[in-house]
């Protein structure tokens, strides 16, 4: 397979090959192999030019490794796999079960009873005898049988993990590339990666050959949209930054969602971030001995049963030394056999042999009513935890939210107050929800119906966000109807259902779909279908860092004229726009007044944690106003050059006519504020730990009343800050009601898990993507999401929520407390 990139990264080839390898590609001696170990060039990469990452590496950034100097460090580093320890036998798990005080007190009781039952007289006696201690053991086994399975059950979490990892990378070995198992990928391979690709490995970018590269990595960090890479080098002070903030590495398992670029390896198998957590996960898996309010409480039983239980004993064989020698047992050791007989037969008949399928039948039953509630408890413990719960904490990202980003708010220009303001109902990908215009009097507000034709800044806003969009809306049947999903971008998806909430010009389409009635799963976006019909897409103008804009030239069918759609930043956008289009359809000056009034529209937007975005056209294209790429003579176009070069992007996208802003966020779920005022109501706390920004995570946990509008700075922390806190201001931080944490790495929710313990807090932790396995280990009890939480996140968790739901944990916890004051 010859998958070339010599032209990408030949710049950076400045490492030549030793002169002694035939082929020409860099191969290392054993001292230079071993010096690699003692660097920690995955640590730093990332504030390390990228030819410097490619020297320390001993690699060769345009021929790759050769065979033998693979191998070689293949011996050296080992494979890139994640690694797993041996699991529990069936024997260990066995004799686990029998741990518990109680169940050894009953275990000796079933002994001893077996024994005495053995000395009988009679044929009738001997067969009743043994009726006790089988019940007991019969009860034992049954019980030890649920706890093996429940066991085996729990220890798929690191199978899980590793089941995350890609198969196979494009690698350059030898001038060559070649597809090769992900299992053989070393520190120093030079890797290909491209759009749809899971990341084989941690690598650093050393050149894009797409304009952006995109890639998806919310189950490792939590940032709820896709993120920016590229080969640039960051700064000596972010050496010690978050996992977020390392714009040039990929790390293993994300996926690249557009773009193609060319990287080097720095670290693999245990060294890379998954397998950081997989440690993690080990070590919370280690450390997870402490024992449920119940059990505590059942060892406490048992201890002063077992003394009990002995005093009895020797009480009743002492008092009755004097009867030994009676005639009617036949000498003195019988005697003392006989009454030894009955001391144990009392001791037997204090034992509660019921007690452990009772509280195993309380809670199976448990686990029966929170599984109609959507909340399915893998383990049985965990119902009768859920009942002790003290604080919750919770991941933001489709847990508090949606995780569907939603357009909330949008502003056109109008001559009259400068912008006018509409606002959107709705929290998900379905076009259900009105829009509503927002005057700037409470008599002005009215409910918005559909775009009419004197709606012309509407009209275009809507080809604008049709046209200039990769996204895609479907339907798939759900248990609550039809269930709209994306393809594609989130922000981009946003935009669609925008669109299909403001309908189009024609009153029959209108009357049909407005509110999905007639939609199918063949054409889930009937009004963007509507509005880019007659348009054809010429070329794309893709997104550049420099720029923060995306454009689509298009052409309007049974037109020779080219129209450029814009969207992108405001700062950027708004920047280059030079008019604005009136409802009417007239296009005017854009005024310092009128742009004074979108800066003030954005500046509000950003307040209220929006992500926004300005949209814009252009209808004069200049050199591209003729262009047709399905021409014949397309590649002889003037024009053609000026496509090909990301640099002159900006110059095409200027002198544009501003056609509005868009407010986008991933909104709360609209049952998300009772349920944590209902907790609140049963004394019990709820922090927020997410990965994603601080700002967003404040304004949210403003929204669901986590925290106060007013008092939001003393309790809102990212990991690094909190990080920096002493022991004493950390745990002071945590008695508050409720705390905000955001850019989180695992490392930091463990510790947050920890600290909560450590004050006596009975914590519950929810999560859905890998980098929440370890503090799911560490809680009480772990909460992991069934629809968008991923295998590793579930199979360490106790329970599984069906519904992704935060209130859903709350009516576990409802139920569970009940459970637990009928045990009592």
């Amino acid at each position: 397979m010859d998958l070339s990139n010599e032209k990408a990264v030949g710049a950076l080839s400045k490492h030549r090959a030793s002169p002694n390898s035939e082929s020409g590609t860099v191969s290392s001696s054993p001292d230079l192999l071993s010096s690699l170990q003692d660097v920690n060039i995955h640590t730093k990469a990332h504030v390390l030019d990228a030819e410097e990452v490619v020297r320390q590496l001993k690699a060769d950034a345009k021929r790759g490794l050769s065979e033998a100097d693979a191998c070689e460090r293949l011996e050296l580093f080992g494979k890139n796999e994640l690694e797993q320890e041996p699991g529990k036998s069936l024997l260990q798990l066995i004799l686990e079960q029998f741990q518990d005080l109680l169940v050894r007190i009953l275990l000796s009781a079933a002994v001893v009873s077996f024994i005495l039952a053995l000395f009988e007289g009679g044929a009738d006696e001997g067969v009743t005898a043994f009726i006790e201690p089988l019940v007991i053991l019969i009860i034992l086994i049954l019980n030890a049988a649920v706890g093996v399975w429940q066991e085996s059950n729990a220890e798929k979490a690191l199978e899980a993990l590793k089941e995350l990892q890609p198969a196979q990378g494009r690698v350059l070995r030898g001038g060559v590339w070649r597809l090769l198992p992900s299992a053989n990928l070393v520190p120093g391979d030079i890797i290909d990666v491209r759009c749809g690709d899971k990341v084989p490995a941690d690598c650093r970018v050393l050149a894009l050959k797409s304009t952006t590269l995109r890639v998806e990595q919310s189950q490792l960090t939590g940032e709820s949209v896709t993120v920016n890479k590229d080969a640039e080098v960051l700064a000596a002070s972010y050496e010690d930054c978050e996992v977020q903030s390392k714009s040039n590495l990929l790390f293993s398992s994300t996926t690249v969602a557009s773009g193609h670029a060319v990287a080097v390896v720095v670290a693999t198998g245990m060294r890379t971030e998954i397998g950081k957590i997989q440690s993690a996960v080990q070590e919370a898996g280690a450390d997870d001995e402490d024992q449920t309010p119940l059990q505590q409480k059942l060892d406490e039983f048992g201890e002063i049963l077992s003394k009990v239980i002995f005093v009895i004993c020797i009480v009743v064989w002492v008092i009755n030394i004097k009867h030994f020698s009676d005639p009617v047992h036949g000498g003195f050791l019988r005697g003392c056999i006989y009454y030894f007989k009955i001391a144990v037969a009392l001791a037997v008949a204090a034992i509660p042999e019921g007690l452990p399928a009772v509280i195993t039948t309380c809670l199976a039953l448990g686990t029966r009513k929170m599984a109609k509630k959507n909340a399915i408890v893998r383990k049985l413990a965990s119902v009768e935890t859920l009942g002790c719960t003290t604080v919750i904490c919770s991941d933001k990202t489709g847990t508090l939210t949606t995780n569907e980003m939603t357009c909330v708010r949008f502003c056109v220009p109008n001559m009259r107050h400068g912008t006018d303001e509409y606002t959107c109902e709705g929290s998900c990908y379905s076009p259900i929800g009105a829009v509503n215009y927002a005057g700037s009097s409470h008599s002005q507000r009215r409910k918005f119906h559909h775009i009419e034709e004197t709606d012309q800044n509407l009209q275009w806003l809507a080809r604008c966000a049709t046209l200039c969009n990769e996204a895609r809306l479907e339907i798939a049947p759900g248990s609550q109807g039809m269930k709209f999903t994306r393809l594609g971008e989130p922000t981009e998806a946003a935009l669609l259902v925008l669109v299909e909430k403001l309908g189009c010009t024609d009153s029959t389409l209108n009357a049909r779909f407005l509110q999905c009635e007639g939609r199918k799963e063949q054409a889930p976006m009937p009004f963007c279908d509507y509005w880019a019909s007659s348009w054809n897409s010429l070329a794309t103008l893709e997104f550049t860092r420099e720029r923060k804009s995306m454009s689509v030239l298009c052409r309007e069918r049974n037109s020779s004229q080219n129209t450029l759609f814009v969207k992108g930043a405001p700062e950027s956008v708004l920047e280059r726009c030079t008019s604005v289009l009136l409802p009417n359809g007239t296009v005017t000056a854009l005024t310092e007044g009128i742009r004074k009034k979108i800066q003030n529209d954005v500046d509000t937007m950003a307040a209220d944690a929006l992500r926004t975005l300005a949209l814009a056209m252009k209808r004069d294209c200049g050199e591209l106003a003729d262009y047709d790429s399905a021409s014949p003579s397309e590649s002889r176009h003037p024009a053609r050059k000026l496509l090909e070069d990301a640099a002159n992007f900006a110059k095409i996208e200027s002198d544009l006519i501003f056609l509005g802003l868009v407010g986008l966020m991933d909104p709360p779920r609209p049952e998300v504020s009772a349920a944590i005022d209902a907790c609140r109501g049963a004394g019990i706390k709820v922090v927020m730990i997410t990965g994603d920004n601080k700002l967003t995570a404040e304004a949210v946990a403003s929204m669901i009343h986590i925290v106060d509008d007013g008092c939001v700075g003393n309790c809102s922390f990212t990991g690094k800050e909190f990080e920096g806190l002493s022991l004493e201001e950390k745990k002071e931080v945590l008695s508050q009601d409720g705390v905000v944490f955001s850019r989180t790495e695992p490392k930091h929710k463990q510790m947050i898990i920890r600290l909560l313990r450590e004050l006596g807090e009975t914590t519950a932790m929810t999560g859905d993507g890998v980098n929440d396995a370890p503090a799911l280990k560490q809680a009480d009890i772990g909460v992991a999401m069934g629809i968008a939480g991923t295998e590793v996140a579930k199979e360490a968790a106790d329970m599984v929520l069906a519904d992704d739901n935060f209130s859903t944990i709350v009516a576990a916890v409802e139920e569970g407390r009940s459970i637990y004051n009928n045990m009592k």
